[in-house]
């Protein structure tokens, strides 16, 4: 089955193609990576953005599900990230059987940390969510970062996109909140959850780390633990600095027993409203589609670099050591040579 075939079975939420689009781009990402690290073949090799197939797959892929397709960024996409323990797969499960009783399709994006060994996804997501694996209205896959960020910034949009295009009304990115991951999260979501529990420090750790200010919901999950009022108070010092516009709400769930989601969908519900009534649904929209676009012209030009032959840059470097130039010249004689 040809990557077209492939895309109009995934219009019709047919979920071995939407698998196999999502494994296409997931797979042209890390050779994007590979060559935005340096480590590309140069023109014509390897998987290189200008060259090889990377670049042709991502193209036919991207045109073929934008044929009848819904527009692009209508889903609503919501991620869920926090540290190692908090909950985030119970949370997410929970959250799927809310939009279920709604009637909503739903997505879900596992985004896990890689084996060194073997590049697959460690935390098994779709294992812990076996309950939804016989719904044809859920679409569930773990991806991969396989130690590239660059690769992993590249296929989660495009990920997105295929499930957009596969009818998912609702797409769920969870991460893992460590390093970059939290922060990457909250640029392709429209509302970024962020998950705690009481006694794990959290609320000290999510301040040092930035969390909160990408947080449009923070939830303390496991509340049935010691300590849960001391964390939600601390938290609620700390978003008493948040912007006027949007405090994040704090709510406190028991996701493995489903407690308290009536009142996360409810806060969920408010910050979709805030989103379209305000403006930032669209603002954070066009960020994406921006981000999207740039990401794909500098990988293409960083191809471009890859390939010119090291003996010019070599030639430049030693004038610039012998003071024979400056290195704003330099610069410019190189880009020169991209034209």
């Amino acid at each position: 089955m040809d990557v077209r075939e492939l895309a109009a079975q995934a219009r019709l939420g047919r979920p071995r193609a939407v698998a196999r689009l999502i494994s296409l781009v997931e797979n042209a990402a890390e050779n994007i990576a590979e060559n935005m690290a340096g480590n590309a073949a140069g023109p014509g090799g390897g998987g290189g953005v200008e060259g090889g197939g990377t670049n042709h797959v991502l193209r036919e892929v991207m045109a073929d599900l934008a044929t009848g397709a819904a527009r692009p960024y209508t889903a609503r996409v919501i991620g869920l990230t926090g540290a190692p323990g908090v909950g985030k797969s119970t949370s997410t499960g929970m959250l799927i059987r809310a939009f279920r009783r709604r009637g909503s399709r739903v997505g879900v994006l596992a985004v896990d940390p890689s084996s060194p060994f073997t590049g697959g996804a460690l935390l098994g997501d779709r294992v812990r969510m076996q309950e939804h694996a016989t719904d044809p209205e859920v679409f569930i896959r773990s991806m991969s970062s396989r130690g590239h960020l660059g690769g992993l910034a590249w296929a989660t949009p495009q990920a997105l996109r295929v499930l957009e295009a596969a009818g998912c009304e609702v797409i769920l990115v969870e991460t893992v909140g460590v390093g970059q991951a939290e922060v990457d999260v909250a640029r392709l979501a429209d509302t970024t959850v962020v998950i705690l529990a009481p006694g794990m420090g959290d609320g000290v750790q999510a301040a040092k780390a930035g969390i909160l200010e990408v947080a449009d919901v923070l939830v303390v999950n496991k509340a049935d633990r010691d300590g849960v009022q001391s964390t939600v108070r601390e938290l609620r010092n700390m978003t008493g600095l948040a912007e006027p516009a949007w405090r994040p709400p704090i709510v406190t769930t028991v996701a493995s027993r489903e407690e308290g989601a009536d009142d996360l969908m409810a806060v969920l519900d408010k910050h979709q409203a805030y989103l379209e009534e305000s403006g930032e649904g669209r603002r954070r929209r066009l960020a994406r589609a921006r981000d999207e676009i740039e990401a794909i012209a500098l990988a293409r030009l960083r191809s471009r670099f890859a390939g010119l032959h090291g003996d010019r840059l070599d030639a430049l470097a030693a004038r610039l050591l012998d003071a024979g130039t400056d290195p704003y010249t330099a610069a410019d004689d190189l880009i020169a040579a991209l034209r």
